[in-house]
């Protein structure tokens, strides 16, 4: 009688099955990278017992790092997959020039940079990993170093605020005041098309000082940082507005006093200025085009991502 033996298809399974170990590495890496801003944000919002060495917060690390494992190795498909589909994003928008791995790593490396001293760090991640609408579009049609920008803002420079003296530390600051008036003192809101979000460049919004909200943010911007200025864009619900870099706060009292009592007397007459201050203690002011004033009130104080022209 022929005995017949049993086949371990199970065993003959893993035999043959094809170890991934780079699977596991990662994992982990994306574990570590999702682990430490995640870390930070716990312990800046827990109670530090002050255990000796810090015990506390290792143990919290350590299982925020197992905890991570096991979520990241049960969703393992489908996290490589992302992965791998991420990746291949990156490397198309390093090859055009838009957001890629440079990109990334700079806005990582900004996160760790700034989250260490600020009481809600969440903020910071959001403002980061939030898109900002047309941002390639945006930074293509911010022209900062085309002539016809350069001119425009040189010309407003000699027209508004050329005869103050004694301010010497904040002349790039006056000067840029001086654009943002011109601007505003021309500008015509005009819609984009229906159904179509329009984005005009610097130099197209120049010839008749008419568009939507992006398109004053992006000659706002451009004029600003074709003299000096550092400007930002601020995207809200529904809106994006620019605004410049002021400084500290000692630097805020100067220019409080200069808005107020030289450069927009009647205009701020008994207002209040309206600013932000960003993860480093930095002052920035509204210059939307609906201020009659450098600090003028917000359309919305709510800040869904911010893009910095440095």
């Amino acid at each position: 009688m022929i005995k017949i033996k049993e086949i371990n298809f199970q065993g003959i399974k893993q035999r043959f099955q094809v170890k991934k170990p780079w699977d596991d590495v990662i994992i982990f890496i994306l574990n570590i990278l999702i682990a430490i801003p995640l870390f930070i944000i716990v312990h800046q919002n827990l109670i530090n017992p002050n255990w000796f060495l810090n015990i506390d917060r290792v143990v919290l690390f350590l299982l925020m790092i197992v905890v991570i494992q096991i979520i990241l190795r049960f969703l393992r498909t489908i996290i490589l997959f992302c992965i791998i589909l991420y990746l291949l994003v990156l490397v198309y928008g390093s090859t055009i020039g838009n957001y890629g791995f440079n990109s990334v790593f700079e806005d990582y490396n900004s996160i760790m940079y700034t989250m260490s001293d600020n009481p809600y760090p969440q903020d910071i991640i959001i403002a980061k990993l939030l898109p900002f609408p047309n941002k390639s579009k945006i930074i293509n049609a911010i022209e900062y170093q085309n002539p016809k920008i350069r001119n425009f803002a040189i010309m407003a420079t000699s027209k508004h605020f050329k005869d103050i003296k004694g301010y010497s530390d904040y002349r790039t600051i006056i000067q840029c005041f001086a654009v943002f008036k011109e601007i505003n003192s021309r500008w015509n809101y005009v819609s984009d098309p229906k159904a179509r979000d329009y984005i005009a460049t610097a130099t197209e919004s120049l010839l008749y000082f008419s568009g939507d909200c992006d398109d004053h943010s992006i000659l706002m911007a451009s004029s600003i940082k074709s003299i000096g200025g550092t400007p930002r864009l601020i995207h809200t619900t529904g809106h994006i507005y620019p605004e410049i870099l002021i400084g500290s706060l000692t630097d805020l009292e100067k220019v409080n006093f200069l808005i107020k009592n030289v450069l927009f007397v009647n205009e701020s007459n008994e207002q209040k200025l309206h600013y932000h201050v960003d993860e480093r203690g930095q002052i920035w002011m509204n210059l939307d085009y609906t201020a009659k004033y450098p600090g003028g009130p917000f359309m919305s104080e709510e800040i869904l991502g911010a893009l910095t022209l440095d």
